[in-house]
């Protein structure tokens, strides 16, 4: 037995066909946690970080297939992790590599000017480039309502810069930045903060075709692919 993070392996497909191409010195930043929301008898904080790995288009698949592991080998405060809290996530936006490069020489360099002596210089660098965003291409409103009607979105921007992911607890509604119309361009994120959805930047995507809690997120109502309902 095995843990199961991929769910429909032609949803990922096509889900890693739609991520942008990566310039030079760009890498894709994926991370899989365990969630207590998603199972809330499991004893630990919200979010226990299992993996996390750096990868371009061509390998993705092959690296998430390798996170299958043996079920029971994640384990959190050395109790197996339970396959029913686990989620897989994506930064759909590049990270960039080479000034992720100088900022982490920042951040080290300070913690040994503090004389840190517990930090591990790995997760120190991942942490930085999971900040890093190297080409701002998509803005990602996290809609946390299963009943919202996405009909409010029509006359706020143009559908055909909009993906959008139906997740277990709502949407995802990423916004194609180099899509969006010029009637548009000066009020569309005012307007959609308006209706009471959160952006808070750079955030985090549950990976369509893989588990989210017992749940797979999916496309919907989008002019680039087929519902997968």
């Amino acid at each position: 037995m095995t843990y199961q993070i991929i769910k429909d392996a032609d949803l990922l497909g096509a889900f890693i066909d739609w991520l942008p191409d990566l310039e030079e010195g760009e890498k894709f930043y994926c991370c899989l946690f365990a969630r207590k929301k998603y199972l809330p008898s499991m004893k630990s904080s919200d979010k226990s970080q299992l993996r996390r790995f750096l990868s371009d288009k061509k390998r993705l698949f092959n690296k998430i297939e390798q996170l299958e592991a043996k079920l029971g080998a994640y384990k959190i405060k050395g109790e197996p992790a339970p396959q029913e809290a686990l989620v897989l996530y994506i930064n759909p936006n590049p990270r960039g590599l080479k000034k992720a490069s100088f900022e982490s020489i920042i951040q080290l360099t300070e913690l040994l000017k503090r004389d840190s002596r517990n930090f591990n210089p790995q997760q120190e660098v991942m942490s930085v480039i999971q900040r890093t965003v190297g080409r701002k291409i998509y803005l990602d409103f996290d809609i946390d309502d299963k009943d919202f009607d996405l009909d409010r979105l029509n006359g706020i921007v143009n559908r055909s810069c909009l993906t959008i992911v139906q997740t277990r607890g709502g949407y995802h509604v990423l916004v194609k930045l180099s899509e969006v119309q010029p009637q548009y361009k000066k009020t569309f994120y005012q307007q959609m903060l308006a209706l009471g959805v959160d952006q808070t930047g750079d955030q985090l995507l549950p990976v369509p075709g893989c588990t989210q809690g017992g749940y797979m997120p999916r496309f919907i109502n989008s002019n680039s692919f087929l519902d997968f309902f």
